[in-house]
């Protein structure tokens, strides 16, 4: 059957994903002709999720190297699976359940969660369907999912049992004291009422303001503030009875256990040690702080003197860690103000008695206490805010300054007395500064995130990090880029310990019981737990645990363990990990400490990091920008193929990853001119005969010299994707497959094809079908879809394409030296002379006459051995000789031989002069505004590294235009 016109993706791609199905060409092992493995695994997306840019770019590396292996023969497994995403599996869930005027507190638990296993077997998943059309080629028979055997998985789920890999991990981690339960500051959705890890968090620059209030010092005390320049000048000086504090959150203030200064301070030297009375709340019981020295506060921002509110944020719970003070929590988990606990006088005396250093205290009897007052328990904690700020100011206790004090932003305008108004310099405002301040949202509620000191499950990292390190440094896992090294190091050389709960339903529930005295029991079940208490009542702890824990444990319990499964024993560990640069430490970092405990062993060899998928101009995709590249949109306009070799092309190793509609259109091209090769080769009966084993026997010239340059790829693209440079990889391909097949060869074979001998025919079409195949091979596990279909199209075949053999037996032994000569001869020959027509406008139908100056023997052989191509393809009429160049000639070389084109009479050489001219001059301008801006070391030090990198390649692109048209016009006054 003819090939049609074109390849139709749309058409054909689900069909040949399906024959791929069929033959089982995806399943661990399949077409292994050796014993080594190769395994990679996928990093699970949430069963939430959408395919995008990113997925579709890192999904298109990791199966360019998993097509590879399996058809070197490698044992192969892709591991595939979804990650139960407990967040953002439960939420999606309580939308639909409120489009029921359902919520999810009106159900029980196990009813709920059994809504959530009701929507994964509808809608779970998606991704899983949409990575079939990007091409991946995972083992779908072993998908697994990090909920699968949870004692709440319906029958109808697939089996599994990363769930008792979970637990068993969990409770042999208990059991050996790297887990623990503790009081820490943790970021907290109050929507979610959970707490969610630093990926969970977006931080966004919003309008906020800082206020400024005083704290006035105990008993009246007072002292003198002086302020000096650097040069010890006193610049100001008075007495006073209060620190100046500014804050960005008042509403905080109710629970600050100090105020610290920086140790250097002079300012303040005179009142550290001292207290000072925290300007809220009912006067009688107004709280007295002590004012303590950190290294924490900047002397240069602000008043240089900060509220240490150790429950509500993250420095000042260094600060009090380090310094001993009471941490107040003032939140309940919806973000309200506290409205437990006993009356706030109460609350404060015994606050101000562990103050005054009166009164013993420990961690529980401080999470006990709240010290909100009545008037602001229960209101919202930005509506708690407006009160506070209303009611410090309205007792004078704000710090003011003049109306038209520039802090104030936009300061107020005195109207004179002349203009009816009144001008007087002592109008006072209070202190609040307008300022860009980058505030927490979480990433799914968008509601702003509350520093909350909670209990938490952790992971004591400090005592497993230490293998983790070694194997980095001594090379059993290698990352790439080597800057992601230094990354890692730093990372987990100052590690903190790791928060591993979250309070959801949704998720592996802690297995630790409580009795009725707190005392914990850690156990697989709960028959377990209560065999270790019996007699006792237990309840459950109901939070869930963090996803990346048990992402964390992906590597090996996505193969059976804590079974000792046949394919724990083959795959395990792992080859090589792709994945984005930010999750580094949150997941990549997680499974080498979680493997190093469990396995005793590295997860994988070498992590491969890429970073963000950015539009074409290196900006970052959202959708208020309007840039967001849908790739499954890509796929429907040009096919998966044209995508998957546009997102290799682009992976230079830690390059900045621009993807373009237009590239992406291109590559689209770059498959049609390998399907018109193909349908000029069926025209010409290439696959006519049955297939001949092995290389040809090759005696034309052309012949030989395709089949070494075929070689010569192979060994090209081998070595860059062992290592992973894809880009190269592709980029030899496409080199090859474009240029030297579909323009050299097919236009050299076609004397041959047309007019040749028998025997020159039948072998240059047993040639051209051979490097055709092998094009087809090589280029499989980049564009699998369009290759998959010209292979079955062309011939009868023992098997599909995906299980074909690598060609690794093709070396450059092969390439024939005379023939490599004489072919890179004829190219440059031709290419010199098209170059020369292009740049003198020559008409492109107009066949011209050329003079040999000069040749040795070798030239000589090669240009009679392929003059009628060399005429054919550089629109040559006649090829004569002279031993001078005629004026009105440019000269044109090649490898030991120097051409005459005698262009006179044919191009009219004034006017392409200046044409040529004009387009220097813009060029040069365009160049000089270029460099201006590449050589200004204050553009190179603020604006983004890739905007940078992009100015410098844009200066370098037109300095090689003005370079060529330079070049012209030399060549055109060679002429006259």
């Amino acid at each position: 059957m003819a090939l049609d016109k074109t390849f139709d993706p749309a058409a054909r791609e689900a069909a040949i994903y399906a024959a791929w199905e069929q033959a089982g060409a995806f399943k661990a092992g399949a077409g292994k002709r050796r014993d080594e493995t190769f395994t990679i695994m996928l990093p699970p997306p949430n069963v939430t999720g959408a395919l995008h840019v990113g997925h579709a770019f890192n999904h298109t590396l990791m199966d360019i190297l998993t097509r590879w292996k399996r058809m070197q023969g490698y044992d192969t497994l892709w591991q595939p699976g979804l990650d139960h995403a407990g967040i953002a599996t439960q939420l999606v869930v309580e939308k639909q359940l409120a489009e029921r005027q359902i919520r999810r507190t009106d159900m029980t638990r196990p009813d709920f969660i059994a809504e959530i296993w009701k929507w994964k077997a509808s809608s779970g998943g998606t991704i899983e369907d949409q990575a079939k059309r990007l091409g991946d080629s995972m083992d779908w028979s072993r998908s697994a999912f990090t909920m699968s055997g949870a004692d709440s998985a319906p029958d109808t789920e697939k089996p599994g049992n990363f769930h008792d890999a979970v637990l068993k991990v969990f409770v042999e981690m208990y059991d050996k004291g790297l887990i623990y339960r503790g009081k820490r500051l943790v970021n907290w959705d109050p929507h979610f009422e959970t707490a969610i890890s630093d990926l969970e968090v977006e931080n966004r620059e919003v309008d906020g303001h800082m206020w400024h209030f005083k704290y006035p010092l105990a008993g009246g005390e007072t002292y003198t503030y002086v302020e000096k320049d650097e040069d010890g000048n006193v610049l100001f000086e008075e007495e006073r009875d209060y620190i100046s504090i500014a804050t960005t959150r008042p509403e905080t203030m109710l629970g600050d256990g100090a105020v610290a200064v920086h140790p250097d301070d002079t300012r303040y030297a005179p009142i550290v040690g001292k207290l000072c009375e925290i300007p809220v709340g009912p006067k009688d019981s107004r709280r007295l702080i002590p004012i303590i020295t950190d290294e924490y506060p900047d002397m240069t921002f602000g008043s240089g003197a900060v509220k240490i509110t150790g429950a509500h944020d993250f420095n000042d719970y260094q600060v009090a860690k380090r310094a001993g003070i009471p941490m107040y929590a003032l939140m309940d988990t919806k973000g309200r103000m506290r409205a437990d606990g006993r009356p706030y006088a109460e609350e404060a005396a015994t606050a101000q008695a562990i103050a005054s250093d009166e009164a013993p205290f420990d961690e529980a009897m401080i999470a006990a206490m709240n010290l909100v007052p009545e008037a602001y328990r229960g209101l919202d904690r930005f509506e708690a805010r407006n009160r506070v700020i209303e009611d410090i100011t309205a007792e004078g206790l704000a710090v003011m300054v003049p109306a038209t004090d520039p802090r104030l932003g936009q300061p107020a305008k005195l109207t004179a007395p002349e203009e009816g108004g009144e001008s007087r310099l002592d109008q006072l405002a209070p202190l609040v500064e307008p300022k860009k301040i980058m505030q927490p949202f979480g990433d799914r509620s968008n509601v702003v995130i509350e520093p909350m000191l909670t209990d938490q499950w952790f992971v004591d990292t400090a005592k497993i990090v230490g293998p983790a390190l070694d194997a980095v440094r001594d090379g059993r896992t290698k990352i790439i880029p080597e800057s992601g090294e230094k990354v890692y190091y730093h990372w987990l050389e100052n590690i903190e310990p790791w928060c591993i709960s979250r309070q959801l339903w949704w998720g592996h529930q802690i297995p630790v019981w409580f009795d009725e005295a707190g005392n914990e029991y850690c156990a697989m079940s709960e028959a377990e737990a209560q065999a270790k208490a019996p007699g006792k009542t237990l309840t459950r702890d109901p939070d869930v645990l963090d996803t990346w824990f048990s992402s964390g444990l992906w590597p090996f319990g996505t193969l059976g363990w804590p079974e000792d499964t046949p394919e724990l024993q083959r795959y395990f560990p792992g080859d090589v990990l792709i994945t984005g640069q930010d999750i580094l430490f949150f997941w990549v970092a997680r499974m080498m400490m979680m493997s190093l405990a469990v396995m005793d062993d590295v997860p994988f060899h070498t992590v491969y990091l890429h970073q963000l998928v950015r539009d074409a101009k290196g900006e970052k995709m959202s959708k208020t920008r309007g840039n967001v590249i849908d790739p499954l949109a890509m796929i429907d306009l040009y096919g998966a193929d044209a995508l998957r070799f546009n997102n290799a092309a682009m992976a230079a190793l830690g390059g900045v990853l621009k993807i373009s509609e237009d590239r992406i259109k291109g590559y689209r091209n770059f498959g049609t001119k390998l399907w018109n090769a193909t349908r000029f080769a069926e025209m010409n009966e290439v696959f006519a005969a049955p297939a001949t084993d092995g290389i040809p026997q090759a005696t034309q010239t052309v012949n030989r010299w395709i089949i070494g340059e075929t070689a010569k790829v192979r060994e090209e693209v081998d070595a860059a994707l062992t290592a992973y440079r894809f880009n190269d990889a592709a980029n030899a391909l496409y080199a090859f497959v474009w240029g030297k097949v579909c323009d050299w060869y097919v236009e050299f074979s076609k004397p041959l094809l047309l007019d040749g001998a028998k025997e020159e025919k039948r072998e240059t079409q047993a040639t051209m079908r051979w490097v055709l195949e092998q094009s087809l091979v090589l280029l499989h596990p980049f564009m699998p879809f369009i290759t998959e279909e010209l292979w079955s199209l062309t011939g009868t075949r023992a098997q599909v394409l995906a299980l074909t053999a690598w060609p690794d037996d093709l070396t450059t032994d092969m390439v024939d030296a005379q023939a490599q000569a004489e072919m890179d001869w004829t190219i440059q020959l031709i290419e010199g002379v098209r170059s020369a027509r292009a740049q003198m406008n020559v008409p492109a139908g107009l066949k011209i006459d050329v003079l040999r100056i000069e040749a040795d023997a070798d030239a000589q052989r090669a240009e009679a051995n392929n003059l009628p191509m060399i005429q054919r393809l550089a629109r040559i009429e006649t090829i004569g000789s002279a031993t001078e160049v005629p004026k009105g000639s440019l000269t044109v070389t090649a490898k030991g031989a120097t051409y005459a084109l005698p262009l006179a009479g044919l191009i009219d050489v004034e006017a392409e002069k200046d044409r040529l001219s004009k387009g220097l001059t813009k060029l040069e301008k365009e160049i000089k505004g270029l460099a201006g801006r590449a050589n200004n070391p204050n553009f190179a030090a603020s604006a983004p590294p890739d905007v940078v990198a992009e100015t410098k390649q844009n200066l370098a692109d037109r300095e090689a235009e003005a370079d060529q048209l330079r070049t012209a016009l030399a060549r055109l006054s060679e002429i006259g």
